[in-house]
């Protein structure tokens, strides 16, 4: 097996990949995965195409009772996952604002969008009346343009698909290089360049092997050369695969960078707010269950769901402030500043010791009253250090979560001790004062 070989065998697994992580939200998601059908059709039927061009399968289609049926496969699957792909543009590209002039880039989609079709269906009626006609299949082949240089039946079957490629790669190189210089998420940018890079070396293949196949059947080439020049085209169109597939991924990605990171901030909120809940069992929209079961519940997606959860703890901790006196945020202070000096985890640390012991106070009975001052008010009253967003106040309570974990029961019963011993001797001062009066 040559390196050419055993590249595409990894590129046709690459889209192979692709086509089959796309496929579930492209078949049974919303209504805005199911707009992306299009392009998991792109995705699977390339990934066809790719896979009668690995030797394996070339070679034993090429072989069968039809000549050259791998060639013929290819072509078929190819053209249909090039209108898949300019569907997609149109359904994405095609649209603008309300009001005003229609852009360019949203006329010229149109136009794709009423010549895409046809064009299709001609193709493949002319590349099949071509293919049984006008090709020689007399001998199989293994490289076909190599195989069928300065042959004019098979320059003229090609020239037709390589027309339709070129001119479907030059749609999407034009449509994706908008996009790209439109993009303001860095990875949607990067992931839209590679697919537009991927899209220029497809109008250069395009356009370098037409022109071989007629300048071949003007001049005959030596095999050798021939070869050569059919394996560094081959070569091209595997990098484009690999730019196409990696660069479509990148948005994917992020995106399921992003659902990671919420499944860790439930894994992280998860104690604290249950412990919250489970004081105020009210307050959530369902009784709160184990971290396995949260996890576990596909009815409310992992965003809304961590806002619910970030939501419960702030009206929780609303609710904590009228069991505690003013005294305890101090108190809480001195406690992080003698277990901590960093600056990063002390705000989180007395968030934890606060939230701790009110929690224990109200267990332990105690009656509720005016509401007490917590860290995050105060610290909004003096400098407006605070979240401003709710993926800020949902980092912030990860931090306070973790924090919350490391504080102790012993450690708890010391604050409010310290808390309630210098309010036991106030309460006991009148009595002491009229006693000497």
């Amino acid at each position: 097996m040559t390196p050419l070989d055993l590249a595409g065998y990894l590129i046709a697994g690459l889209m192979t990949a692709v086509a089959l992580w796309r496929m579930p939200a492209a078949l049974w998601g919303g209504e805005e995965d199911k707009r992306r059908r299009a392009l998991w059709g792109c995705y699977a039927g390339f990934a066809i195409a790719l896979w009668t061009k690995t030797s394996a399968v070339r070679i034993g289609l090429n072989n069968s009772a039809v000549t050259d049926l791998a060639v013929l496969i290819k072509h078929y699957t190819a053209t249909i996952a090039i209108l898949a792909i300019l569907s997609y543009i149109v359904a994405i590209y095609g649209r603008y604002p309300e009001g005003g002039g229609v852009p360019r880039h949203v006329r010229f989609a149109r136009l794709v969008q009423q010549v895409a079709a046809k064009a299709s269906v001609a193709t493949l009626i002319l590349l099949t009346v071509l293919f049984f006609t006008v090709v020689d299949r007399s001998v199989p082949s293994d490289r076909f343009v190599s195989d069928h240089a300065g042959q004019w039946g098979a320059t003229l079957y090609m020239s037709v698909f390589y027309l339709y490629l070129g001119a479907a790669s030059a749609v999407c190189a034009y449509q994706w290089a908008l996009a790209t210089a439109d993009a303001r998420l860095r990875h949607l940018r990067v992931g839209l360049g590679m697919m537009t890079f991927a899209m220029f070396i497809g109008v250069g293949y395009t356009v370098s092997r037409t022109l071989f196949l007629w300048i071949s059947v003007i001049d005959t080439p030596g095999e050798g050369f021939a070869l050569r020049f059919d394996e560094i085209t081959e070569a091209a169109q595997l990098v484009l695969f690999a730019f196409f597939a990696l660069g479509a991924s990148i948005p994917a990605f992020s995106k399921g960078a992003h659902r990671a990171k919420l499944w860790r901030a439930q894994v992280k909120l998860h104690a604290l707010w249950y412990e919250l809940m489970t004081a105020f069992p009210d307050q959530p929209f369902d009784p709160p269950a184990s971290l396995a079961r949260e996890l576990t519940r596909f009815d409310t997606p992992s965003d809304l769901r961590v806002d619910r959860w970030a939501a419960d703890i702030a009206d929780a901790v609303e609710k904590l402030r009228h069991y505690v006196p003013d005294d305890l945020l101090a108190a809480a202070e001195r406690a992080a500043a003698e277990e901590t000096r960093d600056p990063r985890r002390t705000g989180p640390l007395v968030d934890a010791y606060w939230i701790k012991a009110a929690l224990a106070a109200r267990a332990a009975g105690a009656p509720a009253g005016g509401a007490a001052v917590v860290a995050a008010q105060q610290n909004a009253d003096q400098d407006g250090d605070h979240a401003t967003d709710q993926d800020g106040e949902v980092a912030r309570l990860v931090r306070v979560a973790d924090a919350y974990r490391t504080v102790t029961e012993a450690r708890t019963r010391r604050l409010l001790a310290s808390v309630e011993a210098p309010a036991a001797e106030s309460a006991q001062e009148p009595g002491r004062a009229a006693k000497t009066a």
